[in-house]
């Protein structure tokens, strides 16, 4: 059975991608580390087959950029003789993804455009839950359908298969409403 993730992007790492033009590309790579700047994919669990949901927080809003089901998680080092020529060519487009100590590479085909207008609604920010090893959690810092606070959501973590479903269903709207209003 897949899994789905969330893992959060850095707001300054989402000005410098809509700068340069990467809104409305579909997301192929995501980028993984040691470090809580750049997490795991592996040592959160993350298998190919499961689907990853990048986010933002800003301004008490939770952001959805977009999804990207994972076909393969290898070593950063070996990406070079690993790659066939068409993915390492996405490995050099989606170079500003590789921000930190960058120890694995996370593949997989097209996934859903990279949009930075899709909100998360209040009353599933409010719902969101996670799960693990542990049990259920819902984010913590949210106050009357606003996100006070990131920390519960730094790093990458496992959603339960409801709040998965919902997200899912946000980003298929949001890609259907910009390919109505011509930006992807």
């Amino acid at each position: 059975m897949s899994n789905s993730y969330t893992t959060l992007w850095t707001n300054d790492l989402c000005r410098e991608l809509g700068r340069s033009g990467y809104a409305g590309r579909r997301l192929t790579m995501l980028f993984g580390g040691p470090h809580q700047s750049l997490p795991s994919f592996r040592r959160a669990g993350v298998r190919p087959g499961d689907r990853i949901y990048p986010v933002r927080a800003l301004a008490t809003r939770l952001h959805v950029l977009g999804a990207m089901e994972v076909s393969r998680i290898i070593p950063y080092e070996d990406a070079g003789s690993v790659l066939h020529d068409d993915d390492y060519a996405k490995l050099l487009e989606w170079r500003p993804l590789k921000t930190g100590c960058v120890t694995e590479v996370v593949t997989g085909p097209p996934g859903s455009a990279l949009t930075f207008g899709t909100t998360v609604p209040p009353d599933l920010l409010e719902r969101l839950t996670y799960t693990s090893r542990r049990g259920e959690r819902t984010l913590k810092y949210v106050d009357e359908g606003r996100l006070i606070r990131s920390v519960s959501l730094q790093g990458i973590y496992r959603l339960t298969s409801a709040s998965a479903a919902e997200l899912h269903r946000l980003v298929l709207d949001g890609s259907v409403s910009a390919r109505r209003q011509g930006r992807s």
